[in-house]
C-alpha cells in the first residue's frame, strides 16, 4: 500500500474530511478546501500520529527488541517490522498510521440516506 493510500484510509478512520489532495513532496494530505486547508502528516509528525492513536483508541507496544512494533486497534493487530538500529519514532508513527488505515478500510463510505416508508 502506498503512503497516499495509508494516509487517505487513516483520515477516513479518523473522520478527517474533506481531503483536498495528497502532496507527495511533503508526504501529507491537505485537508479542508482550496482556500482554507491544513496539512495533515502523521507519518512524519509525532504529535499528529499520537493524536490519531488517541482518537482511534490505538494501543502501542513499541518493544523494538523483538523486531516489530505491535499496534492494536479495533481492526486487530498490526506489526511494523523494525531493526534495533533504525528509527523507532518513524516506525511507531508508520505502525499507528497502518493500524488507522486498517480501521478506515473496514469503515463504510458515507452512507446515503435511506427513505423509510410509513
Amino acid at each position: 500500500m502506498t503512503d497516499r493510500e495509508l494516509l487517505e484510509l487513516a483520515a477516513k478512520a479518523a473522520g478527517i474530511e474533506p481531503v483536498y489532495c495528497y502532496e507527495s513532496r511533503r508526504n501529507c494530505l491537505r485537508v479542508g478546501d482550496k482556500k482554507s486547508y491544513a496539512i495533515w502528516r502523521p507519518l512524519t509528525d509525532d504529535g499528529e500520529a499520537l493524536r490519531l492513536a488517541v482518537n482511534l483508541g490505538i494501543q502501542i507496544d513499541p518493544r523494538t527488541h523483538v523486531g516489530a512494533i505491535h499496534v492494536y486497534g479495533s481492526a486487530g493487530r498490526v506489526d511494523e517490522p523494525c531493526a534495533l538500529t533504525s528509527k523507532p519514532y518513524a516506525e511507531t508513527r508508520r505502525a499507528i498510521v497502518r493500524a488507522a488505515a486498517e480501521i478506515g478500510r473496514t469503515k463504510p463510505d458515507r452512507m446515503q440516506p435511506v427513505e423509510v416508508s410509513p
